[in-house]
């Protein structure tokens, strides 16, 4: 472990987690009990089909596929049947030929000319046969010029004969060129992963080519089974989600030559987005892993499968390393291709991880100030400055603006509605309507200004003696120290 953490750093040293868990007690998880997978670790489907009826007859119209999806057994016995019954048959199409003749009753008058030479009994009928269909010949038996209906059944004999020889050698040797045993040097990890990952929560899982050949063209998919029931009251079983393994950047597409690190980012867009290490030990689901490319040796498209269920993803864990540079290659040590350890990964969601930023800062997303909301001084003077690039205030002023340096009273005055402004200008929208009104005085506002004017110099009062220096200076809007191009956009919003 030394030489690992020596060679790619101290990101790849163990964390020693007891059964504890990542940093919080939590009593040890009941072992669940083995489920029923929908797709095997070597890729076959746990699937059957029953209650066909009428429609096994659409096996037989495609016979030949048929005959290649049967299982080798099969294939051997259909193979040996098929050669015995149709050897056997011609054999006694032979025999009958001779008995209706009565060649059998003169088998041994040399004056007679007999259909097929030497043919006495059914055993010779059928040595007769397997010469005349092996090609063999061997020249003691053969068929003469006197015996016309022998001639058209040695015709009908080479005919069926090739029509058979075609189609089961045809049969087994697609069977055995399938691409399915190329999948066979096609790895995938025993488990998959989940920790942290350029900053975000990554579903990781590992693929490997034991192969030099290479696969071309090679892309995988994954495939997310979990029953689910919709708002309407409809249960789906087994709903089949899609998990984005890099479509959109092409990362899907593989260059098989060494193993590769298929990862799954989880976000807001991804089935695992509420998924936690706790809810994890509840959950049921079963990811399908399908990778698929062309045989490079034959061009045949090949799919190598796999799944993992819920109790084969582990969290918090990583990858062992199986590339090391030696002297002028590459070496993979696949004795640590299924390896992991674990490393410090959060407990908890990405969509918690997202409420809990969201309420340790409920102040992030400032107000605009021409909304139609009721907004302070204050949040308008942060507004300029995020929304203006070229208004850049002075660091002083910037402390004053941050709403975590300013006293907690005046903190309060800021969030209220915007009766308590610092100027007659930042007035309710009703009362500058009311102001510009001509024969509107001051006098007529009555105890709406006088009101509003009071909490204002309380206000104002209770500033520490720094700031009441800067808000006497500027008439209330600080301008004293604010920059030329400020100033003049703050009096132009004034006016």
């Amino acid at each position: 472990m030394s030489a690992l953490r020596k060679k790619f750093g101290d990101d790849y040293q163990v964390v020693n987690t007891s059964s504890s868990g990542s940093g919080f007690n939590q009593p040890p998880p009941e072992k669940k009990r083995k489920r029923q997978r929908f797709v095997d670790k070597n890729g076959r489907c746990n699937v059957q089909h029953g209650n066909l009826g009428g429609e096994t007859s659409r096996y037989l119209s495609d016979l030949f596929t048929t005959l290649v999806d049967l299982k080798w057994r099969w294939n051997l016995f259909i193979f040996i049947l098929t050669y015995t019954v149709a050897w056997l048959f011609m054999a006694s199409m032979w025999w009958c030929i001779a008995y209706i003749r009565g060649d059998l009753n003169r088998a041994h008058n040399d004056k007679y000319t007999r259909c097929v030479a030497n043919v006495y009994n059914f055993p010779s009928a059928f040595l007769f046969f397997i010469e005349t269909e092996a090609t063999i010949g061997y020249g003691h038996r053969y068929i003469t010029d006197k015996c016309p209906e022998g001639i058209i059944l040695f015709l009908f004999q080479s005919i069926l004969g090739s029509i058979v020889d075609a189609f089961l050698i045809g049969c087994m040797f697609i069977k055995m060129s399938q691409p399915k045993k190329r999948a066979e040097t096609l790895m995938f990890s025993e488990h998959a992963a989940i920790s942290m990952r350029d900053g975000k929560l990554t579903l990781m899982f590992r693929v490997g080519n034991l192969r030099n050949s290479h696969m071309v063209s090679a892309q995988i998919r994954c495939k997310l089974l979990k029953s689910r029931q919709t708002p309407e009251g409809e249960f789906l079983p087994l709903d089949q989600l899609e998990l984005d393994v890099g479509f959109n950047t092409g990362a899907d597409q593989l260059f098989l030559v060494s193993p590769l690190t298929i990862c799954h980012v989880i976000d807001t867009k991804s089935p695992f987005y509420d998924l936690s290490q706790r809810s994890m030990q509840t959950e049921q689901f079963e990811i399908v892993v399908i990778l698929e490319g062309i045989v490079e040796t034959t061009g045949m498209t090949c799919q190598a499968r796999t799944s993992y269920t819920e109790d084969e993803v582990l969290w918090g864990h990583r990858f062992y390393p199986v590339i090391s540079l030696e002297e002028g290659f590459f070496k993979v040590d696949y004795s640590q291709f299924h390896a992991t350890f674990e490393v410090s990964t959060p407990p908890y969601s990405v969509k918690e991880a997202e409420e809990a930023l969201l309420l340790s800062s409920p102040l992030m997303a400032p107000s605009l100030c021409n909304s139609g909301e009721k907004n302070s001084s204050l949040d308008c003077l942060e507004t300029l400055e995020d929304n203006d690039s070229t208004c850049k205030l002075p660091t002083k002023l910037q402390k004053m603006s941050g709403r975590e340096g300013l006293p907690k009273k005046l903190l309060r005055m800021s969030s209220t509605t915007s009766e308590m402004t610092y100027s007659f200008g930042d007035l309710p929208m009703k009362l500058q309507r009311i102001s510009s009104v001509p024969g509107v005085s001051d006098d007529k506002l009555g105890g709406k200004a006088s009101k509003m004017s009071e909490p204002m110099s309380k206000s104002v009062a209770d500033l520490p003696p720094k700031l009441q220096r800067m808000a006497g200076g500027g008439g209330g809007r600080m301008d004293g120290h604010l920059p030329p191009k400020l100033r003049k956009m703050n009096s132009d919003r004034f006016t």
